[in-house]
């Protein structure tokens, strides 16, 4: 496990801050099945019932929680190949 990639892993990136609320930015890469991904999540803080007076550590495992079973559940197509 030397590479980050080899460890499936979700990183968290940042909090920010936009007109329509606040997200938790994570970054996931990994390799499943001979097949390397990565991907960015952002998880609305007020989706994942935390409070932005919460501690930070809460509402980073919180809305990591949810970006792990909401990556996990993904169900992802390619752009275009459905009119082959």
């Amino acid at each position: 496990m030397k590479n980050l990639a080899e460890n499936n892993l979700i990183r968290f990136i940042n909090v920010t801050r936009k007109k329509d609320g606040m997200f938790a930015n994570f970054k996931a890469k990994g390799v499943k099945g001979g097949t390397s991904f990565s991907a960015s999540i952002a998880v609305d803080i007020a989706a994942a019932e935390v409070d932005p007076a919460d501690s930070l550590e809460k509402i980073i495992e919180e809305c990591a929680r949810m970006a792990v079973r909401e990556f996990k559940t993904s169900e992802l197509q390619f752009e275009g190949v459905v009119a082959i």
